[in-house]
């Protein structure tokens, strides 16, 4: 079966040092694949990859089944790959609902009509179901500075979804959170996956192994191993490498 996003043998250089050196992944609609491995693995990398922040040194990355291989990240975005960052990225001088508002023109705008989409109806109706869909619609209309650690988490997704995405990028969503806005989070991961392909970026192990259903270990730029979270917990190798016998 075709993945939205597939990527084969990718391959990032800087230098004489590859941190990403011949990784290959598919991401299906249904499917949460995470993606984990100690600091310094490549997992940054993967995903500025995958999300046409940087281009591969070699390697194919094909959206839909189209060689998107070398396309800039606007052209990725416009073909529903979304992605969050590990910093919060939103403007917290303006509210929550403003935020997904401008977030929402990217998908099917030309550049000159930006900010009228961001203000029409239907950036309006595609916004406030983005927030509605992350639990914030409650908080539309509060500024984004006053909005928790973890509300910033779900508003930073509510602004990729309102990009109306088919592949979600989440590179670390629940870095510094609690253990009730991580477990919200972690339910917000596994609801979205029903419907979109997700890549996870995480170092929170629980939740790791409680949402996904495929896992990559990445270290030192390689695959290490992949398989199902069972799979992986069961690996010597990955136990030895990056979990620890504990896990």
């Amino acid at each position: 079966m075709t993945g939205l996003l597939e990527a084969a043998n990718l391959v990032r250089r800087f230098g004489g040092l590859a941190a990403v050196g011949g990784v290959s992944v598919a991401l299906r609609r249904g499917c949460l694949h995470a993606v984990i491995g100690p600091n310094g693995a490549g997992k940054s990398t993967l995903v500025n990859l995958l999300s046409g922040e940087l281009p591969p040194t070699s390697g194919t990355i094909r959206i839909g089944g189209e060689d998107a291989t070398g396309w800039p990240n606007w052209r990725f975005a416009r073909a529903g790959i979304g992605r969050s960052f590990q910093r919060t990225n939103v403007l917290r001088d303006m509210t929550a609902m403003e935020n997904v508002r401008l977030a929402a023109q990217i998908r099917g705008t030309r550049a000159r009509h930006l900010f009228r989409f961001a203000g029409s109806e239907a950036g309006l109706r595609r916004a406030a179901a983005a927030l509605e869909r992350v639990g914030l619609g409650g908080h539309a209309s509060r500024d984004a500075a006053i909005l928790s650690h973890g509300q910033l988490r779900q508003l930073e997704i509510a602004m990729v979804l309102a990009t109306d995405p088919t592949v979600l990028l989440l590179d670390e969503p629940l870095a510094g959170m609690g253990a009730e806005e991580a477990e919200r989070i972690a339910t917000l991961l596994r609801a979205l996956a029903t419907d979109h392909a997700v890549l996870l970026i995480e170092h929170d192990m629980d939740v790791v192994f409680a949402v996904a259903d495929t896992l990559t270990v990445m270290v030192d730029g390689l695959v290490l191993d992949e398989g199902t979270p069972a799979h992986i917990r069961g690996s010597a190798r990955v136990r030895d490498a990056y979990l620890g016998h504990a896990a």
